[in-house]
């Protein structure tokens, strides 16, 4: 496969470049990304028409071969900054530290130029020949130009001067960080822009030019912060290898993120995954109902074509399939850490509802409830599912999970209208707090539905251990499957159809 027909003749790519890239892929690869063989061939043949010593060219060369979904650009962009680092003519760490500011370091004064952060092993003698003045100064002009030369160099600079960044030391690039920053009065020189901005209009500013200069100053600390973060991760990698850091700073794509571990930043990714996944997912149900198999046999039309073949039915023809959607009932445990997958799995089949006829959802704990009316008439699912959490009456004795008597009550109440279009999706852990389990129940649903499916979030290895019965209602149900995060829910989603 050629990506580029026409122009000058590729470049060739050396061993040592090729090796690169292959450590390179496979680290994407242990990171989540998929990246397929034919596309490892693509980025092959793409950086062969670009100069490598061009870094945003290279990187975004690679990024337009591997990456196909938006949420993996954030984990891309960190393997390549952390394989690319301290590659090329760009940066040399050793050289850096040896010549960028002279080699008369022996002759400085031992404490000459010394600032807060800095130790035996603040990183060469680079910050020490700059007086702080001098430092700010310097800082005040990147800033006030924008120049990005200058904010790489003063970075550079600041990293070597105050982080007091120690060979083998075992510590995170963010507490080098927050040395680099807390020293370089970043609030202070702010303060001067805005009133540099002042002086140079002439007089007040109107309220609109004042919001425009400090956006405008904000954007260029921000990159400052960022040449800050690329110099100390730079050291970093120096100091323990690729490999070693891209294993310390992998990170799960919010598809592999556990709904039960999720972080607060994390929850906010998720909710931000699940819409264009509920878009495709939606696609494939629909496929799959309407192609998914043919009709039943057409005895007339096939007596009738078979006159052509002498009366043999060498060509049997089907009716036209008319299916129907199906509808869906939703059983969830809504308590303690089981709510957190409840409400992604609640946001999942809602945004595909148009799929099914009907959609019932019921939560329990130890009582159980319908919560479809939530649901019903509004555009904002987050407030559907907030109220389900504080409105639903869920709880009957102690508020303790008790899957028995929450399936007795929904067998009572509404077993009756379980038809064979009725898919029944049961989620939870299946910790029943060593309660009977009442598992014929599942059972007699079993043979009233359509399907029943169990979607369990913990792993695999916890079921069946301490007081959870997973197997026991299991042997009763259609399939039991592990859903823990949004990749295994968006596999799940296929039997539904």
């Amino acid at each position: 496969m050629t990506l580029v027909e026409d122009g000058p003749a590729p470049a060739e790519i050396g061993q040592p470049i090729l090796e690169l890239l292959n450590g390179f892929v496979m680290e994407l690869r242990s990171a989540g990304i998929p990246v397929s063989l034919t596309e490892n061939l693509d980025a092959m043949v793409a950086v062969k028409h670009i100069p490598l010593e061009d870094r945003e060219a290279f990187k975004y060369a690679l990024a337009a071969t591997m990456v196909k979904n938006q949420n993996h650009w954030k984990a891309f962009e960190t393997v390549f900054e952390i394989y690319f680092s301290i590659r090329g003519s760009e940066y040399d760490l050793k050289n850096q530290d040896d010549n960028a500011e002279g080699d008369n370091e022996d002759s400085q004064d031992e404490g000459e130029g010394e600032g807060e952060g800095e130790g035996p092993g603040s990183g060469g003698g680079g910050g020490r020949q700059m007086t702080p003045e001098e430092l700010a100064q310097m800082l005040y002009n990147a800033l006030m130009t924008g120049d990005q030369g200058l904010m790489r160099m003063v970075a550079k600079v600041s990293v070597r001067r105050f982080a007091g960044m120690e060979p083998g030391r075992p510590v995170g690039g963010t507490y080098y960080l927050y040395r680099t920053l807390r020293n370089l009065d970043l609030d202070g020189i702010m303060a001067k822009l805005m009133e540099q901005a002042h002086e140079q209009v002439g007089g007040e500013m109107t309220p609109l030019e004042q919001r425009l200069a400090n956006d405008e100053y904000e954007a260029r600390v921000d990159q400052l912060r960022k040449e800050i973060e690329a110099e100390i991760r730079r050291r970093l990698v120096a100091d323990r290898g690729v490999e070693a850091m891209a294993k310390t700073l992998r990170k799960p794509l919010p598809e592999d993120v556990d709904f039960m571990h999720a972080s607060r930043e994390e929850m906010v990714k998720l909710r931000r995954a699940i819409y264009p996944l509920t878009r495709k997912l939606a696609v494939r149900l629909q496929r799959k109902r309407l192609h998914g198999r043919r009709g039943a046999l057409d005895f007339r039309n096939t007596v009738r074509h078979s006159l052509s073949y002498g009366g043999v039915p060498a060509e049997p023809k089907f009716r036209r399939p008319r299916p129907k959607k199906p509808e869906i009932m939703i059983v969830a445990d809504i308590s303690g850490s089981v709510a957190a997958f409840a409400r992604f799995t609640l946001h999942l089949v809602y945004a595909i509802s148009g799929q099914f006829s009907r959609v019932r959802a019921f939560v329990f704990i130890d009582g159980l409830d319908e919560v479809t009316k939530f649901f019903e008439g509004t555009e904002d699912i987050i407030d559907a599912v907030h109220r389900v959490n504080t409105e639903a009456d869920v709880v009957w004795v102690d508020g303790h999970s008790d899957y028995g008597h929450a399936f007795e009550v929904f067998w009572e109440r509404y077993g009756k209208e379980i038809t064979p279009r009725t898919t029944v999706l049961i989620l939870g852990d299946a910790r029943n707090n060593y309660h009977s389990s009442q598992s014929w129940i599942i059972k007699e649903i079993r043979s009233k539905a359509r399907s029943v499916f169990w979607l369990n979030p913990e792993p695999r290895s916890y079921w069946d251990t301490g007081d959870s019965i997973v197997g026991e209602y299991g042997q009763y149900c259609n399939g039991t499957f592990e859903c823990r995060n949004l990749r295994q829910l968006e596999g799940f989603v296929d039997n539904l159809a």
